[in-house]
């Protein structure tokens, strides 16, 4: 069976808004620097840790590494405590993912998640925003001892939700999903409306899409159905 493997923050779903207020909540009361939605989406999809360390970056004289990680440590679980309570307020699908998901579905293609987000939150966030029930398995960052870029994190995602691994398709929006895919020898498709901090053609993904709408015939292309024996 194929399987069309899915990232979930800027692949899925736009999280920043909520990911990056939820970071604020946590610096605000140190008075660290605050991060902006304009200039900061690309650390959105890179985990609590990258954001508590780009606002630190932002200080007039940024601590040094150690003290960078001692204060991470230290605001972390605030984070990801204050992302909780505002897990899907300002987040939404993006245009077209029901849609592409039914007709993915409709075509044979098994359906997983494969996600650096904890699994509990990405359980959390896809069944608020209404598609949980469309996916044969959500892995998230904590699910095994390894995590994207680690090509058994893209393997053992496929096997749960009943697709062979070598027949998968990974879609995401940044490196990290680019290598996971690589590394796990099948092809990447990437979103241009994602968490992307470099231009797209230096990612040297298979395919970028614009809108769901160009998935399914783009996953058609570069995993096509296998032939049929007589």
């Amino acid at each position: 069976m194929r399987g069309a493997i899915f990232d979930l923050d800027g692949t899925l779903a736009d999280t920043a808004a909520d990911l990056l207020g939820a970071a604020n909540a946590v610096l605000a009361p140190r008075g660290l620097p605050l991060l902006e939605l304009a200039r900061d989406k690309p650390f959105a999809g890179r985990g609590g840790r990258s954001m508590i360390h780009r606002s630190l970056s932002l200080m007039d004289r940024p601590p040094g590494e150690a003290a960078a990680e001692a204060i991470a440590d230290d605001l972390y679980p605030g984070l990801l405590a204050a992302y909780e309570g505002r897990l899907a307020e300002e987040t939404r699908l993006y245009d077209g993912v029901v849609g592409c998901l039914d007709a993915l579905a409709a075509a044979g293609w098994r359906l997983g998640v494969c996600t650096n987000k904890p699994e509990r939150l990405a359980l959390m966030l896809l069944d608020r925003l209404g598609v949980l029930g469309r996916f044969g398995a959500v892995l998230g960052a904590d699910s095994l001892a390894v995590r994207k870029p680690d090509p058994e994190h893209l393997h053992e995602t496929a096997r749960r939700c009943g697709a062979r691994p070598e027949r998968c398709v990974m879609l995401g929006d940044t490196r990290v999903d680019v290598l996971t895919a690589r590394a796990a020898g099948v092809p990447c498709v990437l979103t241009s409306f994602g968490f992307a901090a470099e231009p797209l053609d230096e990612l040297a993904a298979d395919a970028v899409v614009g809108h769901y709408d160009e998935i399914a015939p783009v996953l058609e292309r570069l995993c096509p159905p296998a032939a049929k024996t007589a």
